[in-house]
């Protein structure tokens, strides 16, 4: 094989003998384990192998590097003609001819149960050369149904392959994986070559048995419930399981967050009861569902623990009254228009608790003489004057009903303020509101007694309008 070619230069007439030159090897160095490895072309330069191809072997040579002395000599190579001499240097560079091979048949490895991460090292010997692709080495996990639980890469600085559990284990499963693994270079083998029985190992990987903490089933656990059921009442029992099937260990149960302190749990059966009102439009409701979280213990050695969800649905009752919104409303004394506002109800409950709603008069005489309210939809209401009143403060009186079984009614008052309106500005009054008053009713009754000559009924009605009604400032 020709390795490399030699040129030297004569400044003579290239057509005599002067610059007829001759090229010789003068020395080898090393010299082993021929002195005579490469042999020179006299006339062209051509430096070529000059050995068998089994002794030019990059792993046995005492080196991988020759150095050439070479003469090149005019006038034919004759003893008068004159010389000059350079050095050729040959590396002897690595084909992959050697393939991995596995120190050991057998590795063991040992692993808790689940737990994660690299169990053993592979050690292999190369005799290619180092950091390349000839020696670099791949392995793969010929166990295609151990796949999803290891897996193995390469240390890149030692050529070592770590075997690595990704996916946990279960002593109580399997105690016992066998797998075997091959070793193959990254470039490819020389023609030849073959990977042979060295290039495959066992590795037995010998799960230990860790206790493990219960598990709950299903996680987490619905229920639908009613809210404001008895305390006491049963939620849900849960369900707790020791994976440790080769042990007789006991659970026992606890209450790990319980956000609103509504629920108890029995230690030995794990029943849920309520200990508190079970309360749908509770801050620690979201969504109607309420979340508590319970914690198992089993008496292993050391104990292991596990929590579970119970998720409860809570379905509406209807324990809240509605209310009335907007509380404050403004209209101008000399408005042609006497609508006064459209007000709305407001519920906690969800439907059928909540709306329709009915918004009506408050139960006190004589409303009806001045104030009108009309239904708009389900949910709001106009209020209507039947005629002007003067600039002041009223507090009208309502009462809104909801759609519950049965239904809730709250007594509520909508604060009227008429004021001046002058230039698109409303001048309202500051002082206190009119309302009705029991006291004020017998107060004006005793008055009209004592001053007599009046008809007492006209004076009643009267003081209904003027203090209830609206009437007066």
């Amino acid at each position: 094989t020709t390795v490399m070619t030699m040129m030297a230069f004569d400044a003579d007439d290239p057509a005599t003998d002067n610059a007829a030159l001759r090229y010789n090897i003068v020395r080898q160095s090393p010299d082993n384990p021929s002195s005579k490895m490469f042999y020179i072309d006299a006339e062209r330069g051509d430096i070529v192998t000059a050995i068998s191809p089994v002794l030019l072997d990059r792993e046995t040579l005492p080196t991988t590097t020759y150095e050439l002395e070479i003469v090149a000599k005019d006038m034919a190579g004759s003893e008068v003609g004159l010389t000059g001499t350079a050095t050729a240097t040959i590396t002897i560079t690595d084909k992959n001819d050697h393939a991995p091979e596995f120190t050991h048949p057998l590795f063991e490895a040992y692993v808790d149960e689940g737990s994660t991460g690299v169990v053993v090292n592979l050690t292999v010997d190369d005799r290619d050369d180092p950091a390349t692709g000839a020696w670099r080495a791949t392995y793969t996990i010929l166990n295609k149904d151990l796949a999803q639980s290891f897996e193995i890469q390469t240390n890149p600085d030692n050529n070592e392959g770590m075997l690595s559990v990704v996916k946990p284990l279960n002593y109580e499963a399997r105690a016992v994986h066998t797998l075997l693994i091959q070793v193959e270079n990254e470039d490819p083998l020389v023609s030849g070559v073959d990977y042979g029985p060295s290039s495959t190992a066992t590795v037995q990987v010998t799960v230990q048995d860790i206790n493990e903490g219960p598990v709950f089933f299903p996680d987490p656990l619905t229920v639908n419930r009613m809210e404001n059921i008895p305390v006491g009442s049963f939620v849900a029992s849960l369900n707790a399981t020791d994976p440790d099937t080769f042990h007789k260990q006991n659970i026992r149960y606890a209450v790990l967050r319980d956000p609103a302190g509504w629920l108890s749990v029995n230690p030995v059966r794990g029943t849920v009861n309520t200990s508190a009102s079970l309360d749908r439009e509770s801050p620690y409701v979201h969504d109607n569902k309420y979340t508590a979280v319970f914690i198992a213990t089993d008496n292993g050695s050391p104990p292991a623990t596990g929590t579970g969800t119970l998720i409860i649905y809570l379905e509406d009752y209807n324990d809240n009254a509605p209310y009335v919104v907007p509380s404050v409303a403004r209209v101008c004394e000399d408005a042609h228009d006497l609508n006064v506002a459209i007000v709305g109800g407001r519920d906690k409950d969800l439907t059928p608790n909540a709306a329709p709603f009915k918004i009506e008069l408050g139960k006190q005489p004589g409303l009806d003489k001045t104030w009108k309210v009309t239904r708009v939809n389900s949910t709001h209401s106009r209020i209507m004057l039947l005629h002007s009143l003067k600039k002041a403060n009223y507090q009208l009186p309502l009462l809104i009903t909801d759609s519950g079984v049965p239904p809730l009614s709250n007594s509520t008052e909508v604060k009227v303020q008429v004021c001046v309106c002058k230039k698109n500005k409303m001048h309202c009054s500051s002082a206190h509101s009119h309302r009705a008053s029991l006291l004020v009713l017998l107060a004006t009754l005793l008055l009209t007694l004592l001053l007599g000559g009046v008809d007492r009924h006209w004076t009643y009605r009267d003081e209904c309008f003027y203090h209830v009604c609206g009437f007066g400032s």
